[in-house]
């Protein structure tokens, strides 16, 4: 286990070059299905979804109080509060949820 790491990093790098340029080079025309348009307008929602979800999950001590301030932010969001009131009353619940069940 003792490789230089300075070939790993030149290994991640072209391959995310490589992942980033062959979109570019590889499709010149306008994409004109709507079913492609659609998924590619939302892939950057799932992947902030993707990668938000499981730190929500893991921020607290107890993933019932972590769960219960996830449904709280998701009502409060669809009710089209404002962020600042989503966050807040997301960790309020957090909180005594936390000072609820003493973990």
């Amino acid at each position: 286990m003792n490789r230089n790491i300075y070939i790993y990093i030149l290994v991640m790098a072209g391959i995310t070059y490589l992942i980033r340029l062959l979109p570019l080079t590889l499709i010149r025309k306008e994409i004109k299905n709507t079913y492609i348009r659609s998924f590619l307008y939302y892939v950057p929602y799932v992947t902030l979804s993707v990668m938000t979800f499981p730190a929500i999950l893991g921020a607290t001590a107890n993933p019932w109080s972590a769960s219960v301030g996830f449904a709280v932010a998701l009502l409060l969001a669809y009710m089209r509060k404002s962020l600042i009131i989503v966050s807040l009353l997301s960790c309020a619940s957090v909180f005594l949820v936390e000072l609820v069940t003493g973990l």
